[in-house]
């Protein structure tokens, strides 16, 4: 690491648009937090009783952009502190850790990715390829990747940039070889890997569908469409939305770091910054509003969730009142496990 150089105060002028930027930064941060912590109760209760291994890529996706939410918590708190004067060394820390909870969450949407495609392609044989070791050793490398990826400027000095600028951010600490060296080995590879297993689900599928039309026209097929096809559907449907989101909010901040590394005065870094980052950094949002809008069983689990946090208000409440010539009787306290069965 270089030197423990001091990073310059904020100036005055300055100082409104950082206290804006904290409180949009703390607003962003607060909802991936609650909404991806919900999220990942509904699925571990989920899991409880289903016992389905593939969930648990869910589960870990959810973990990750809550991860996310709570670094990102922590530049909110240090744009919301201005003045404030972090080191070189503490901005670095701190945006290593950004940087691997990023890179855990997009490393989780491709083990969902191909975790769905191999419930599609080999149907059969999905629960006894899909154990709980093989889960676990995934899980287990993806974080061990995730690390790597995101400390990988502490690791090798000369990704480090030396800057007396006063905020922790990307292009302050890190050398425009990394931000690079990420685009090329990280967004694009992961977004060619989104492809191939769309374009590889869609053959699937559409054969898939061929064989369907055979049945009916011979008259052996019912009114009813197959569950198998309709689980490939919804596979489908949450995989193209997963790319959709993920395209959409990284895609734009990768392209525009790399023409302000070929020409810094075409495009602004405080733009990048201030503006696509936070678009990239929405798609943790996205994750589990997609989950809980697309998934079923997300939207059962919720909606029991709901009921028993709601009858739990009405036994506090009950027991807060007082009615003469009755015996007030508690509510049962009911479990998310009971509420599923």
């Amino acid at each position: 690491m270089p030197e423990n150089h001091s990073l310059c105060c904020v100036p005055q002028e300055t100082a409104m648009a950082s206290q804006a930027l904290g409180a949009i930064l703390a607003g962003l941060a607060s909802l991936i937090i609650a909404a991806n912590m919900l999220v990942a109760i509904i699925l571990l209760c989920h899991i409880q009783k289903s016992g389905s291994k593939g969930l648990c890529f869910v589960l870990n996706l959810a973990l990750a952009d809550a991860m996310v939410g709570f670094t990102v918590m922590g530049l909110a708190v240090d744009e919301l502190s201005q003045p404030f004067c972090p080191s070189q060394n503490f901005c670095i820390l701190r945006m290593a850790f950004v940087t691997s909870s990023s890179a855990a969450s997009i490393l989780s949407l491709i083990l969902v990715a191909c975790d769905r495609h191999l419930a599609i392609r080999k149907p059969f044989h999905y629960f006894q390829l899909v154990t709980g070791l093989r889960v676990g050793v995934c899980l287990v490398g993806l974080w061990l990747v995730a690390a790597v990826v995101g400390f990988l400027p502490v690791l090798i000095p000369r990704f480090q940039k030396v800057s007396n600028h006063w905020k922790c951010s990307f292009f302050n600490v890190f050398q425009p070889s990394y931000l690079l060296t990420m685009f090329c080995l990280g967004f694009f590879p992961a977004l060619f890997l989104f492809l191939y297993l769309y374009c590889d689900m869609l053959k699937i599928a559409s054969v898939h569908v061929q064989h369907i039309q055979e049945v009916e026209q011979a008259g052996l097929g019912g009114s009813c469409p197959p569950p198998r096809a309709t689980s490939d559907m919804k596979a489908m449907r949450t995989v193209a939305m997963l790319i959709g989101c993920f395209t959409l909010s990284w895609l734009p901040f990768f392209i525009a770091s790399i023409v302000q590394m070929v020409c810094p005065e075409c495009f602004p870094y405080k733009v990048i910054e201030n503006f696509l980052w936070l678009l990239g950094l929405g798609n943790s949002l996205l994750n589990p509003l997609l989950y809980s809008y697309w998934q079923k069983d997300v939207q059962l689990q919720l909606s029991q969730l709901a009921a028993g946090v709601k009858r739990r208000v009405l036994l506090h409440l009950g027991n807060g009142r007082c009615f003469p010539g009755r015996d007030t009787k508690a509510l049962p306290t009911v479990s998310c496990l009971e509420l599923q069965d």
